[in-house]
């Protein structure tokens, strides 16, 4: 999990959205790639946090409020604070999320909550494709040691196929996925019930030539 904070004066938001800032999932890696410079270039500070499988699947509480603590750890490691923050709720709730957001900092601003806020704020924006270049990167070093992973999201089947193999393979799963990720369970699930399968098939062909015999 990638969470990033980027400072940008209000004076430059105009300049962001001429650099062609948008939600980051609908920019081609390459377009990203150069954004990713520009926007670190024009911020006034910023800081990129890089949350490993381990640190998700050993917190205490729910996801939600691993990210709600994540962000303000991010905003509360930034030199320059801003005054006003706009965030993408990770809550059903906006309000609430705003509220524990605020309740974590260690400096006075204005939360702006907003589910798909890097669609509707140019400065999430710009985060959001921070955020995506930085994990684009983890995934590139990953497949120099895995091979082909795919994506790491659970809608591509490139890395269900991965994690498939690498259980077939090992036992387990490898350690950099969360164990507490619903994919896992999915996988495992099938897996073992093919295995179940097989143990019972091998078992009535075996009855079947005994009998024959």
């Amino acid at each position: 999990m990638v969470i990033t904070a980027v400072v940008i004066d209000e004076e430059k938001a105009e300049e962001l959205e001429k650099l062609g800032v948008k939600d980051s999932k609908k920019l081609t890696p390459k377009r990203r790639e150069k954004l990713f410079n520009e926007i670190l270039g024009m911020a006034d500070d910023h800081v990129i946090l890089v949350l490993s499988p381990e640190e998700i699947s050993s917190r205490e509480g729910t996801l939600n409020e691993f990210e709600v603590e994540n962000f303000a750890r991010a905003l509360n490691s930034l030199k320059v604070r801003p005054d006003v923050v706009y965030a993408d709720a990770a809550d059903v709730d906006e309000e609430r999320f705003g509220n524990e957001l605020e309740a974590r900092l260690n400096f006075g601003a204005e939360i702006v909550a907003k589910h798909r806020a890097d669609a509707l704020f140019p400065v999430v924006s710009a985060a959001s494709i921070v955020a995506k270049v930085t994990r684009d990167r983890e995934i590139e070093r990953l497949k120099e040691e895995y091979g082909e992973i795919g994506s790491g999201y659970p809608s591509d089947p490139r890395t269900r196929a991965f994690l498939e193999g690498y259980y077939r393979e090992h036992g387990e799963f490898p350690p950099i996925v969360r164990r507490g990720w619903k994919t896992l369970k999915k996988i495992e699930e099938k897996l073992k019930a093919e295995m179940e399968a097989k143990k019972s098939k091998r078992g009535q062909l075996s009855l079947e030539d005994f009998l024959r015999g």
